[in-house]
């Protein structure tokens, strides 16, 4: 990286769409990409390369508070503020009735998906400036049959994102929450395993789309 470039936090860039936007922020950014399989972001990094940027890969899991206090510190004593982050870590426990949902996804659930939010947005926003952009990404189960676990905390999720845009909507740093459409990933494959995947958007493209409509692109 050059000493101007600027940097992207990416977290949950070790697969799907988490690494798509990691690719492509690549191309104008220096990427710290974070995620807790090693392999995968080693990958990320081939690819990286190989398109002529740079990464730093932090292989962490994002429900360890400390780790994650390690990692901002050190993004700050590094090179100092944030242009954009990039919140793609998601837990969907496997679909069931609502009775059913055992405490073991619950949990994973609420804690990847609300209380690792909540504790990022307050160690993150201290690494951005007014300019900086940190963007989320909706995915609306709220309400349907067997969606109890992922529904209401990705819903949980969202809804503090959005107050947290509201509040910043005349002073920054500016919060956008986007709305990808389906995605062949491996965690819809699990939610819906018998559906045509050929009808579904390949992550790279909505990727690109995305950063555009973001204005990050």
């Amino acid at each position: 990286m050059t000493d101007t470039q600027k940097i992207a936090l990416v977290t949950g860039a070790s697969r799907g769409l988490g690494a798509a936007i990691a690719l492509e922020l690549s191309k104008t950014h220096h990427v710290v990409a974070v995620g807790r399989t090693t392999g995968a972001l080693e990958e990320l990094d081939d690819k990286i390369k190989a398109a002529g940027g740079s990464a730093t890969l932090a292989p962490m899991d994002i429900t360890n508070k400390d780790a994650m206090a390690h990692l901002c510190r050190s993004i700050h004593d590094r090179w100092g503020p944030i242009a954009v982050w990039a919140h793609t870590a998601i837990y969907g426990p496997a679909l069931m009735p609502t009775p059913d949902l055992d405490d073991k996804g619950w949990t994973q659930a609420w804690n990847t998906n609300v209380e690792a939010t909540r504790n990022l947005i307050f160690m993150v926003n201290a690494l951005m400036t007014d300019d900086s952009t940190a963007l989320f990404f909706a995915d609306d189960h709220a309400g349907e049959k067997f969606f109890a676990g992922y529904g209401a905390t990705k819903a949980a999720q969202v809804a503090m994102v959005r107050s947290w845009a509201a509040e910043n909507a005349n002073i920054g740093p500016r919060v956008v929450v986007a709305e990808p459409a389906p995605l062949a990933t491996s965690m819809r494959g699990r939610f819906f395993p018998g559906e045509d995947r050929s009808t579904l958007a390949p992550v790279d493209d909505e990727a690109k789309r995305i950063l555009s409509e973001a204005g990050l692109a």
